[in-house]
C-alpha cells in the first residue's frame, strides 16, 4: 500500500503507485478537473507522474502561484505551436515564463509584423479550441537529439549540448509540435484560454550581442478575465509612465548611441538628479557618515586580490597605460577598503560608516540596456560600515530605519524585505555564516517587519537583506541592500588594533539604499508619471504674464522665488495666456503663477496647482510660504 499524505495532514491509501491526476479525482471530480500540477515531497510535477512511495502531496491549481506559472510556460510551448503551423521554416530557441507573462525567441528569416502576432495568437485560440492532451515522455539522449535532427531545430540541439551530464529529457507533445523542458506542464490546453501575445523584440542568442539575432514574442496569462483585464490595465498605465517616453516629453535626459548606456542629463533632469544627491548627502551627514571619493580607474592587482578580475573580467571596461592594466571600477568597495587601511585603526574608531556618489562603469550587453534604468556608467550612494561582529546587528537595524525614512520620503511606503542565505559555493566559515544570518534577520525583527527567506541567493562572501518597493501601480522594485561581508577586508589587508592590542580584520557592511541614481530617478519618474512632488520637481514654479504690461512686475516676483531658493521659471513670451497655462501643465509642474493687470496692482498672484486647480490670487507671500512649505514637508 502506498500513503499519500495531503496538506490538511489527511491520508490515503492506494494498493499501488498512482499519478497525481488520480489523487485528485479520488478526492472529487472538481479538483480533479481543476489540476495542473502537483508538488511531491515539496518538489514539483507533473499531473501524469506517478507516485510509488509513501510522499506528502499538494495538487496545484490555477489559483496557485506554481499553477499560474505553469500555466504561463505552457502557453510559451503553444507560441511554438502555433508558430510552426504557421511558418514551418522558424526555428524555435527559448521560451521561459518572466514576471507576469513569458517570452519565445525565434529564429526566422523574416522579421515578423503586428499582423503575423494577430495570426499567431488567432491559431493559438483554435489549438486551444481542440482541447487537447499535452503528453509528457521521458526520452534517452540520444533519441532527442534524433527528434530535433529530424525537425531541424538546430538551436534545441545546440541546447542539448550543453547538458551533457542529462541522460534523460522530458519532451512535451502539443499534437504534431515537440518542445524540452524539465516541466511540469498542463495536462490539457483548456488552462491556456485567457492569454494574450503583447509585443515583439530583438533579442540575441544567450543574450550576447556578438551572437545571431532572434525574434522575441512576450505574452501573458491568466488563471481568469479580470485579472487579464487588470494586467492589461496596469501595462497601459505604465506605458504612460515609461520614463523614457516621459523623459523626453518634460526634456529631462536623453540617450545617444555615440554613448551607448550612458545618460546625456539635460538642465531639468540634472535639477532631479541634485535634489536626490543633496538628499542623501544630508543623510549621510545625519547618521554619522564620513563622504569619501575613490578613484575611477584601478589597477589589475588590486581586482585580482578581490576576485573580480577572474569571476567578472567579461563586465569591466579596461584599459593600458605603460605596460599596465586597469579596469574602470564597477563598484566601489576595494577603493573604501584602501580608505580604510590607510592608516592604524583602533576598535574605538569602530563603527566607521564610510559614504560615496561613486560613478561605476559595468560592461552590460547592449540588448540589456534600458533607458536609464540599465546603463553601463551609473552613480551608487554607496555606504561602507567597517565594524566589529558585535556591531553587525545594532547597525543593520539602524540602517533598516534609515532606509525607511528616505523612502518615504520619496513617495515610497510599501517595502517588502528578503533575507538571501548562504549559497552553495561561498567563502568562509559555517560558523561565521550562522552569526552573519542571525543578525541580518534579528535585525529585521527587532525593526518590526516581515520578512521572506530566498535561500541560497546570497553573496558568495555574505548573506544579505534586500528591500523591494512596491510602486503607486503594484509593480516590484528591488532596490536597497544591506550585505554581510567577513572576507574582502581581510583579502586586502585591512585590520584595526582591538581592545586587547592585537590585531583583527573589521567585519564589512555593503549597503546602498537608493542604489544607482540613474535606475532611483528612472523609478521616480514612472512612480509619480512623472509629476514630481514640489520638493523633487526640476521646476518648482512658472511665472507668466498676460500682457507685456506685466513683463516687470512677474520678473519681480521670479526673482523674489529664487531668492528664497526656489525653482523658478519665467515665461514672457508674447502668446495667449490660454497657451501658456496649458503648456506649463504638460511640464507637470507644481505651480503656475499668473499675474495681470490686477495681480499687480495687488502686488498679488493668480495661483494654479497642479491638477488644473484653480487657487485664486494670494500675497506673493502667502503663497511663498506655502511653497517652502510644501517642499519642507516633503509633499
Amino acid at each position: 500500500m502506498i500513503q499519500i499524505t495531503l496538506p490538511d495532514n489527511s491520508r490515503r491509501e492506494f494498493p499501488g503507485p498512482v499519478s497525481v491526476a488520480e489523487v485528485a479525482q479520488s478526492i472529487g471530480p472538481g479538483l480533479a478537473k481543476m489540476t495542473v500540477a502537483g508538488k511531491i515531497d515539496g518538489k514539483l510535477v507533473d499531473a501524469s507522474d506517478v507516485i510509488d512511495r509513501d510522499a506528502r502531496l499538494q495538487i496545484i491549481t490555477p489559483k496557485d502561484d506554481e499553477g499560474l506559472e505553469i500555466i504561463r510556460h505552457s502557453t510559451a510551448h503553444l507560441v511554438g505551436h502555433a508558430v510552426k503551423q504557421l511558418y514551418p521554416t522558424a526555428k524555435m530557441v527559448i521560451g521561459p515564463v518572466i514576471d507576469e507573462g513569458f517570452y519565445y525567441d525565434i529564429s526566422f528569416e523574416r522579421p515578423f509584423t503586428p499582423e503575423d502576432m494577430a495570426a499567431i495568437e488567432a491559431r493559438m485560440r483554435e489549438l486551444i479550441a481542440q482541447d487537447y492532451d499535452v503528453i509528457k515522455k521521458m526520452t534517452p539522449r540520444a533519441e532527442v537529439i534524433e527528434v530535433f535532427k529530424s525537425r531541424g531545430e538546430d538551436y534545441k540541439l545546440r541546447l542539448v549540448e550543453d547538458m551533457p551530464d542529462e541522460q534523460a529529457m522530458g519532451l512535451y507533445y502539443h499534437q504534431e509540435y515537440v518542445d524540452m523542458c524539465r516541466g511540469p506542464h498542463v495536462p490539457n490546453t483548456r488552462f491556456l484560454k485567457v492569454f494574450k501575445l503583447t509585443k515583439l523584440a530583438g533579442a540575441y542568442w544567450r543574450g550576447d550581442a556578438k551572437n545571431e539575432q532572434l525574434q522575441r514574442i512576450y505574452g501573458t496569462a491568466w488563471a481568469d478575465k479580470k485579472q487579464l483585464d487588470q494586467y492589461i490595465q496596469r501595462i497601459e498605465e505604465a506605458e504612460k509612465r515609461d520614463h523614457r517616453k516621459l523623459g523626453k516629453e518634460l526634456d529631462l535626459f536623453h540617450i545617444d548611441e555615440v554613448a551607448p548606456g550612458v545618460v546625456f542629463w539635460h538642465p531639468k533632469g540634472w535639477a532631479v538628479w541634485q535634489q536626490v544627491e543633496q538628499y542623501m548627502r544630508g543623510i549621510y551627514r545625519d547618521t554619522g557618515y564620513w563622504e569619501v571619493k575613490g578613484p575611477q580607474i584601478l589597477d589589475k592587482s588590486l581586482w585580482e586580490k578581490t576576485g573580480h578580475w577572474q569571476n567578472y573580467r567579461d563586465n569591466m571596461f579596461t584599459t593600458e597605460s605603460e605596460k599596465r592594466e586597469y579596469a574602470l571600477k564597477p563598484m566601489n568597495c576595494p577603493g573604501h577598503v584602501l580608505i580604510f587601511k590607510s592608516d592604524l585603526r583602533s576598535y574605538r574608531d569602530l563603527p566607521l560608516r564610510y559614504g560615496e556618489f561613486g560613478q561605476c562603469h559595468r560592461n552590460e550587453p547592449s540588448g540589456a540596456l534600458h533607458g536609464i534604468m540599465r546603463v553601463r556608467g551609473f552613480t551608487q550612494d554607496d555606504g561602507h560600515i567597517f565594524c566589529t561582529e558585535d556591531q553587525i546587528l545594532d547597525e543593520c537595524i539602524a540602517y533598516t530605519a534609515q532606509l525607511q525614512k528616505v523612502y518615504a520620503d520619496f513617495g515610497f511606503t510599501d517595502i517588502l524585505y528578503k533575507v538571501a542565505t548562504r549559497p552553495e559555493n561561498r567563502v568562509g566559515s559555517d560558523e561565521l555564516w550562522d552569526k552573519a544570518e542571525h543578525a541580518v534577520m534579528e535585525s529585521l525583527r527587532r525593526s518590526g517587519v516581515d520578512f521572506v527567506i530566498s535561500p541560497g541567493d546570497g553573496a558568495f562572501y555574505g548573506p544579505k537583506i534586500e528591500y523591494t518597493l512596491r510602486d503607486a501601480i503594484g509593480r516590484h522594485w528591488q532596490c536597497g541592500t544591506m550585505q554581510v561581508d567577513f572576507n574582502t577586508a581581510e583579502r586586502l589587508g585591512g585590520e584595526y588594533v582591538t581592545e586587547s592590542s592585537g590585531r583583527a580584520h573589521p567585519v564589512m557592511l555593503h549597503r546602498a539604499i537608493v542604489g544607482s541614481l540613474e535606475r532611483f530617478i528612472g523609478m521616480l519618474i514612472e512612480h509619480h508619471s512623472g509629476a514630481m512632488p514640489a520638493w523633487l520637481a526640476p521646476v518648482q514654479v512658472a511665472v507668466l504674464n498676460i500682457s507685456e504690461g506685466q513683463a516687470d512686475y512677474a520678473a519681480q516676483v521670479a526673482k523674489t522665488l529664487q531668492n528664497q531658493g526656489l525653482r523658478v521659471q519665467l515665461d514672457l513670451h508674447n502668446e495667449k495666456i490660454t497657451y501658456k497655462i496649458r503648456k506649463h501643465s504638460l511640464q507637470k509642474l507644481p505651480y503656475i503663477l499668473v499675474v495681470g493687470d490686477k495681480e499687480k496692482e495687488a502686488g498679488a498672484v493668480a495661483v494654479r496647482a497642479r491638477g488644473n486647480q484653480d487657487l485664486g490670487a494670494m500675497s506673493l507671500e502667502s503663497f511663498t510660504q506655502r511653497l517652502v512649505q510644501d517642499v519642507a514637508d516633503k509633499r
